[in-house]
């Protein structure tokens, strides 16, 4: 599932320039579209709770893909898998 993304922090700007730094967690193919999970980096200066944040991969007229934000739809279904794939990996831990 992991396509070897985890651990990456990377830095994304929103429309309104605030600045945001991300660990990436893992990686989801859905309907042949990559879906990533970030986790906000605690970075102090706030008490951001942003939780599990969604990105979708898209390639832009340029050929490089680019990280965007999925409908809700699209959301909802991957942040039940990643979640289904979570508790696997914590019930074979606990075997």
């Amino acid at each position: 599932m992991s396509d070897g993304y985890s651990g990456n922090i990377i830095s994304i700007t929103d429309e309104d320039g605030n600045s945001y730094e991300l660990e990436h967690l893992d990686t989801i193919e859905m309907d042949g579209v990559y879906y990533l999970a970030f986790l906000p980096v605690n970075d102090g200066k706030g008490d951001e709770d942003l939780g599990m944040v969604i990105m979708k991969t898209e390639t832009g007229e340029d050929g490089e893909d680019y990280l965007v934000v999925p409908t809700d739809e699209e959301i909802d279904r991957a942040y039940d898998i990643f979640m289904e794939e979570l508790f696997d990996d914590d019930e074979d831990a606990e075997e």
